[in-house]
């Protein structure tokens, strides 16, 4: 047998950058399979004294993490790792000018404990989508690392400056402008996150490419939502994480932890 270098020549400049991608992407995976994968935070759904079908059907999930924004404060990102947060999804953007304060610092924070994380923009119905993603890259670097970017949809009845509601067509498009824009930038097609109201109202049937992020405090997602498959669900807002003071979202990952695994590999960006 020849030796592997005779029969295998070394790799090009190009292929090693590849390499080192490949390479840096799993390392992250591991990382977060070590955080994810020592314990279940599910226990914390029985902790907490929820009853009913969303905390039974919650527990029954393994991997299990946050989304958090400026009004949790200061987070000791150490002691949430430890006790076993999987993701994190951290506020960055609010319609085309906000930028959340807290933002940069739980970027930073959370990459350096080895929580994986990715960012959300909160959607804001009265500005076109390609303003709101332009925003969002004005304020979220891309990062190896970092998780898909999530567009959070919601309705906003007590904005002091828009409650519009738009038809399915307008919102769907614009939506759907900003999406590309994130997709071509960080070459990671985004998240949605949608809850009930907005999806019966408007989004049945809609985005079926994207994956979707849902919210159900009270049942199983499959029992309010119709006709849509879910990735990660919000089924809680009142979740307690040591290191955060205060109440907390918790968010399942639908799938087992060889499912967390191979999502992880699939959707780290390149």
């Amino acid at each position: 047998m020849k030796p592997f270098f005779q029969t295998h020549p070394a790799p090009s400049t190009r292929a090693r950058r590849g390499l080192g991608r490949r390479a840096l992407v799993l390392a992250g995976i591991a990382a977060a399979l070590l955080v994810g994968g020592c314990r279940s935070t599910a226990l914390d759904v029985k902790e907490l004294g929820l009853t009913g079908m969303a905390a039974e059907s919650a527990y029954q999930y393994p991997v299990h993490g946050i989304d958090i924004s400026k009004y949790q404060g200061a987070i000791d990102w150490d002691a949430a790792r430890d006790s076993g947060v999987a993701f994190a999804w951290l506020k960055a953007t609010e319609g085309g000018d906000r930028v959340d304060e807290r933002f940069a610092e739980n970027w930073r924070k959370t990459r350096a404990v080895g929580i994986p994380r990715g960012a959300y923009h909160f959607w804001y119905h009265c500005r076109p989508g390609i303003e709101q993603a332009r925003a969002f890259i004005n304020a979220v670097p891309k990062d190896r690392l970092a998780l898909p970017p999530v567009i959070d949809i919601e309705w906003t009845p007590f904005s002091p400056t828009c409650t519009k509601r738009p038809p399915r067509e307008e919102l769907v498009r614009e939506v759907t402008a900003m999406a590309d824009a994130l997709e071509r930038h960080y070459g990671q097609r985004p998240l949605l996150y949608i809850p009930i109201d907005v999806h019966r109202d408007r989004l049945v049937g809609a985005f079926p490419r994207h994956e979707v992020w849902v919210r159900a405090v009270r049942d199983h997602p499959d029992n309010v939502y119709e006709n849509r498959r879910f990735r990660f669900w919000q089924y809680t807002e009142k979740g307690t994480v040591p290191g955060i003071k205060g109440e907390v979202d918790r968010n399942a990952f639908a799938g087992t932890r060889e499912d967390w695994k191979k999502w992880l590999e699939a959707n780290l960006s390149r």
